[in-house]
């Protein structure tokens, strides 16, 4: 505990999530928003009190660069009031809590710690949601108070699903790691436990979002790797579906309807097409700076056609039927291009890529390094370097919240979490992935690492 103590703020900040969430919440500040700024807090008086460098020049560069979008789109904003809003929940979501998480993990052991924690919130939410199903306790869906929503409550139905395919991309990256084989096993069986709640959610978006990374995290773990885990996921699901049964009518449906988005869609399919049109509208009248954040709610109705509903429904989950009003694209990527025009776009998706590719040359650099270390005949073959885990798991989390901003957006009590996914992926991508042999914070830990496994 005295060792995690630095990181223990942000584990906080991952396990205040699992309380319940106020019916009358719906997208405001929560528990966990306000313990995020005590984590930007900790991290300032490290900072000072160690008296070093906090960040290095690439980093501060990729981690600063939304600022810029933001800040111009906060100067245009129809309303100050909420121009100031939206820059501060922009700054905390990008800025803010992903450089103090990077800047509060020390070492690997400290990012394994978090995604443990990502796990360990996955299962609980999980947990509360397959009981949901199973007592009919859950979010309203076709007339049933059956879909899985844990303690988000129905008026933020992505929430449970975001955290456990978070939990499934960790477990998975974990299980694919070179650590104990006891630990490896738990993970596996961890993804596996975590595939029913996942279902259950009855996101589509999710479904996608967790098959892409997990694929990537298959792919990158090397194509042995990734036969056997195609092979486990495949009996598992089986036996999910037939044998236990839980491919419901319902199921089976949602996901028939994944392939019918253009030919047949649904209501929330021509919602959420309608809304993307009118954000495009919207970019095409204000190119480059957008309508300013927190814009989208008003200009709206003036660019959307008849086609949009007037809500979406709302009950369940201990709610009593409202409709919710529609406020967004539900799309990361045209809800800054709206808001935000080209420059906000670019700054922000640039950042983004920016990490992908550090993360991905962290990756490459660790096996080379591994093959420099043991040489020729002294390393069995296929064996994983040390650090895989950690690499993968940045690697799938960021993966995953690429593929997710084209069905979703921030907003939520389930926002800071993704606040801290980036701070992980930071990390790995800007911190551990850039240091030499010899050098920088995680030099120590990969050192005993490889010397603990020789």
């Amino acid at each position: 505990m005295r060792r995690a103590l630095p990181v223990l703020p942000v584990v906080a900040v991952i396990a205040l999530l699992g309380l319940p969430v106020s019916p009358s919440d719906e997208g405001g500040a929560n528990i966990a928003d306000a313990v995020s700024g005590l984590v930007v807090l900790c991290c300032a008086i490290r900072l000072v009190r160690t008296r070093r460098r906090p960040l290095s020049a690439t980093a501060a560069l990729v981690l600063g660069l939304p600022v810029v979008g933001i800040s111009v789109a906060a100067a245009g904003a129809a309303d100050p009031g909420a121009g100031v809003t939206g820059l501060a929940r922009y700054l905390q979501v990008f800025v803010l809590v992903p450089a103090a998480v990077l800047l509060l993990v020390r070492d690997r052991r400290d990012l394994r710690l978090l995604a443990w924690s990502f796990v360990g919130l996955a299962l609980w939410q999980g947990a509360i949601g397959v009981r949901q199903y199973v007592t009919g306790t859950g979010a309203s869906y076709q007339g049933e108070d059956v879909r899985a929503v844990g303690t988000f409550g129905p008026t933020d139905v992505m929430g449970m699903a975001t955290v456990v395919a978070f939990g499934v991309v960790c477990a998975v990256a974990l299980a694919l790691g070179a650590g104990e084989a006891r630990q490896r096993s738990v993970a596996v069986l961890c993804a596996l436990a975590l595939l029913p709640p996942l279902a259950l959610s009855f996101s589509r978006g999710a479904w996608i979002a967790t098959a892409v990374a997990c694929g990537a995290q298959l792919v990158l773990a090397g194509l042995r790797r990734a036969v056997k885990a195609v092979a486990a996921l495949a009996a598992a699901g089986m036996i999910l579906v037939g044998g236990l049964g839980i491919g419901s009518a319902m199921l089976q449906e949602r996901v028939t309807s994944i392939t019918q988005v253009t030919d047949a869609p649904d209501q929330s399919v021509t919602d959420r097409y309608t809304m993307w049109a009118a954000a495009t509208d919207m970019w095409r009248e204000h190119p480059l700076t957008g309508v300013g954040l927190k814009g989208f709610p008003e200009y709206r109705d003036g660019h959307a056609s008849l086609a949009l509903s007037s809500g979406s429904d709302i009950a369940g989950a201990g709610t009593a039927f409202h409709k919710q009003a529609l406020l967004s694209p539900h799309n990361m990527y045209l809800l800054v291009l709206s808001e935000q025009g080209l420059v906000g776009l670019l700054a922000l998706v640039g950042s983004w890529l920016a990490l992908l590719v550090c993360a991905l040359r962290g990756l490459v650099r660790l096996r080379r390094t591994a093959r420099q270390a043991t040489g020729p005949g002294l390393t069995p073959a296929g064996r994983t370097p040390h650090g895989t885990d950690c690499a993968l798991v940045a690697c799938g989390l960021l993966v995953w919240q690429l593929v997710d901003f084209v069905y979703a957006d921030i907003g939520g009590p389930s926002t800071v979490l993704t606040a801290v996914v980036f701070g992980v992926i930071g990390w790995w991508a800007l911190m551990d992935a850039s240091a030499t042999p010899g050098t920088g914070a995680a030099a120590p830990a990969a050192v005993r690492e490889e010397a603990a496994a020789r």
